[in-house]
């Protein structure tokens, strides 16, 4: 079983996502053991990109604020390593392909594996095309041929997009997120952990109640946005506690 899988072993997994560098690399590395210590299971970190795909504004402006201090990918592969020196929470990496194909696809994973990366998530990798194992999507729109080949390629667990588009704050949830989980089932027994638009406890419980996991970034990355951090870990404690008490 692999790290990020555990996660998923004694409880609903709460994943987070923050951009590596936005505010600052110093304050990544604090906001990891804070958000550990908040309830998160794993940590999702965004690799700055200048055109990050699937993300929404709040998502974007980070990035751009992380690609002004010139943060790049060797960067963030030094902060994870700093960081396994206090904690061995789950981390995986999202980032655009090209930023892997740059530092070299070899390299990549060797590195991912020596410094303790646990996985990658590369939105504009499709599963058909891909020729290594990461965390892959499922959207609402995908076919059964799709999902299967998701779920083949995919270790860790399964990345559900809740609704089609860009990531980002809503009001409403997709509605048939039980009959996705389901149609998932039916060709892997990975973790699936549901994203996109969750930004409230309540919302985070109703996932929880269908699914294994949850995760939520652009509420997260807003209010690091608005240098309120307090309100960000308190945001993630109250999902914790809103996800436990199902």
């Amino acid at each position: 079983m692999s790290n990020l899988s555990k996660a998923f072993s004694n409880r609903k997994a709460l994943i987070t996502y923050i951009t590596a560098g936005d505010p600052n690399l110093a304050a990544t590395e604090k906001l990891i053991y804070q958000l550990e210590k908040a309830g998160a299971d794993i940590i999702e970190l965004g690799i700055p990109f200048s055109d990050p795909l699937a993300d929404g504004p709040v998502i974007q402006a980070s990035h751009q604020r992380a690609l002004k201090k010139n943060v790049s990918l060797a960067d963030v592969f030094k902060l994870v390593k700093k960081v396994r020196r206090k904690t061995q929470i789950p981390i995986a990496f999202m980032l655009a392909y090209n930023l892997a194909a740059q530092y070299g696809p070899k390299k990549f994973h060797e590195d991912m594996e020596k410094i303790g990366v646990d996985e990658s998530i590369v939105p504009d990798l499709p599963p058909n095309e891909a020729s290594y194992k990461g965390v892959y999507f499922v959207a609402p729109t995908s076919t059964d041929e799709g999902i299967k080949k998701a779920a083949e390629m995919s270790t860790g667990f399964i990345y559900l997009i809740s609704v089609a588009g860009i990531t980002g704050k809503r009001d409403k949830i997709g509605e048939d997120i039980k009959g996705l989980v389901a149609r998932i089932r039916k060709y892997s027994k990975l973790p699936v952990a549901v994203g996109f638009g969750i930004s409230r406890p309540a919302q985070a419980a109703q996932m929880a109640k269908v699914a294994d996991g949850v995760i939520v970034g652009s509420a997260i990355v807003d209010l690091i946005a608005k240098k309120k951090i307090p309100a960000a870990l308190k945001l993630v404690s109250s999902m914790r506690k809103a996800i436990d008490a199902l």
